[in-house]
């Protein structure tokens, strides 16, 4: 996947930059045809010969360093590259980045760029959280930026943290899912679930909440254009379904069991995105009359979806959804592993912007591993493509 691509490698001045050494060769090996610049920073820490040997061209320090006067530099870099890495980049380079700064080589071609950009942070895990720092790669994400996120373990300055540059293989593996990205999902079914339920009570009234069906329809809309076949489960909302889907309306629980598990066995991947009633009212035929005394509903428990299809599944990936309003780390672990799913996305639906009816959504990604992958605030969109790289990458 990666050979003939002209990717642009910026090495900023962590410790970090001997693993950028290391992925100079692994792009190399795969057939990447690499150009390096350098900030002032990262040359105290490997000089720019290392890079030269590695990418077989020379390396790039200096904005006023005109090497062909027919070309202007970071233009010329800015149109070759078909994709840049910042790597590692540490808390300066984001800042500048966030804030539109071009004061160097470096910032001058990301900022005169068309092509994507991959960010790969890398620094102490106190800087890591540092409101600023957070801010600015929320900013980044927002300005099309793709983050890739740094790992925990052990750091340079010999905390224990969040903050270690991903490793060369997953940054490589990260480009490979790029430049195959347009249709990663080819040949796959995979079946989502949006919207609520509506609970009939009587002829007139039912129960619901407040799901809109927006990150459900995003899921399906992405995972159609990334090349999957797509039967959409919907519950009553008001959007208009992506094209190229299967539309299956539903509206009770009950429904929405069967309309999943009559197709269960022909998908590959099951994401219930849908907020599915956990009870149901026991009908009334007639209209209830109003009274002035209280009202006692006698509810049922519906079926359990997402724990039928774990308890059910061979060969198929299974993602849940957990909307919280506290604990939510805990309470997602916990279901994740009771429901016997593959991935578990969770999102705390009190902080703004991550509530029902938004259009932007804040999620964590939970895995059977272990892992977990926080988003920063995105358009729902945009979680949905970073949801079905994650599956798309433990599908393999």
């Amino acid at each position: 996947m990666l050979q003939n691509k002209n990717i642009l490698l910026c090495v900023t001045g962590g410790i970090a930059v001997f693993k950028s050494a290391a992925l100079t060769s692994k792009l190399v090996q795969n057939g990447a045809n690499v150009r390096i610049i350098m900030s002032e920073s990262a040359m105290k820490f490997v000089t720019p010969l290392t890079f030269q040997a590695l990418s077989r061209h020379e390396v790039y320090t200096d904005t006023f360093q005109e090497r062909n006067s027919e070309k202007i530099a970071h233009i010329d870099l800015a149109e070759w590259a078909e994709v840049i890495l910042v790597a590692p980049a540490t808390a300066n380079i984001i800042g500048k980045l966030a804030n539109g700064i071009a004061d160097d080589l470096i910032t001058t071609t990301l900022i005169a760029t068309k092509a994507p950009v991959y960010i790969a942070p890398a620094m102490n895990s106190n800087m890591m959280e540092n409101v600023a720092v957070v801010r600015n790669i929320a900013q980044l994400t927002a300005d099309g930026y793709r983050i890739m996120d740094a790992d925990n373990g052990y750091l340079a300055c010999g905390y224990v943290g969040k903050g270690r540059m991903l490793a060369p293989a997953d940054i490589i593996e990260n480009l490979i899912v790029h430049f195959s990205e347009n249709k990663i999902l080819a040949g796959k079914k995979f079946l989502i679930t949006a919207g609520p339920t509506l609970e009939k009570i009587d002829p007139v009234r039912y129960l619901s909440n407040f799901s809109s069906g927006k990150m459900g329809y995003a899921l399906a809309k992405m995972a159609t254009e990334l090349g999957a076949d797509v039967t959409l489960v919907t519950g009553p909302v008001n959007i208009l379904p992506p094209q190229g889907v299967e539309l299956i309306h539903v509206e009770t629980a009950e429904e929405m069991y069967e309309a999943v598990m009559t197709r269960f066995a022909a998908c590959d991947c099951v994401i219930k995105a849908a907020a599915v009633a956990d009870y149901t009212p026991v009908y009334q035929e007639s209209k209830m009359k109003k009274a002035n005394a209280g009202l006692t509903l006698s509810l049922q428990p519906t079926k359990d979806i997402l724990k039928t299809l774990g308890e059910k599944k061979t060969t198929q990936f299974v993602v849940g959804f957990a909307a919280e309003t506290n604990n939510v780390e805990d309470y997602a672990k916990k279901k994740l592993h009771a429901k016997n799913a593959d991935l578990l996305i969770a999102n705390d639906v009190t902080q703004s912007g991550a509530g029902f009816g938004s259009d932007t959504n804040i999620v964590t990604i939970f895995d059977r591993d272990g892992a977990v992958i926080q988003l920063p605030k995105m358009e729902k969109v945009a979680v949905a493509k970073e949801i079905l790289l994650e599956i798309f990458k433990r599908m393999k």
